[in-house]
């Protein structure tokens, strides 16, 4: 494997589910938590917000590693017009997968690549239908504390698979990272696999 022009491989996120699904390529890389503050103007069209939010994270920790080639990604729930994020507490867990429970919504994932004379941006979009639950299954669920971290208080990876009726969609982007397209980029990139 071989970077091409770039030192090394950073992910700009804190998120256990990217960094497995990074790992899954075998390629060496590090960790950085961003530290950038994820609020965008309200009504902003969850699409664009987590495309910002990605470049936002990526150029954040690109300024840091300025000869590494740097990843951000960011997602967000959208049922009926409204944007759902990361839930703060369990309560705010019940009430986004309560809203959710016997509907189909959209989840959008962001995700950007920047290096040296290298920018590039996509977002990446799944429908997903939650079982009509009952109250005890809700519950259940929620304190599994699987929510921790996650928009629209759910994992598709872990136990939350059970709580779907049905999932349209590249199921790597539904847990964070949308790998086709990240190693399209990383290959434009100059990124060489094998």
């Amino acid at each position: 494997m071989n970077l091409g022009p770039f030192e090394e491989l950073v992910l700009a996120s804190t998120s256990s589910a990217r960094r497995a699904l990074l790992d899954g390529l075998g390629l060496p890389f590090r960790v950085v938590a961003p530290e950038v503050s994820e609020e965008v103007v309200a009504g902003t069209p969850p699409q664009h917000a987590v495309a910002m939010l990605a470049e936002r994270k990526a150029r954040a920790v690109y300024a840091r590693f300025p000869r590494a080639l740097v990843i951000g990604s960011d997602q967000l729930v959208s049922l009926l017009g409204q944007t759902l994020g990361k839930p703060e507490d369990t309560a705010a867990a019940r009430a986004q997968l309560g809203s959710l429970r016997g509907k189909t919504h959209d989840i959008f994932t962001g995700l950007c690549v920047v290096g040296a004379g290298f920018v590039v941006t996509e977002v990446d979009s799944a429908r997903l239908t939650v079982l009509p639950l009952s109250d005890q299954e809700l519950d259940g669920y929620v304190a599994t504390g699987e929510w921790k971290g996650c928009a629209g208080g759910y994992r598709v990876e872990a136990r939350g698979q059970a709580i779907f009726q049905r999932i349209e969609g590249d199921r790597s982007a539904i847990q964070g990272l949308p790998m086709q397209r990240l190693t399209r980029m990383l290959r434009e990139a100059g990124v060489q696999f094998y």
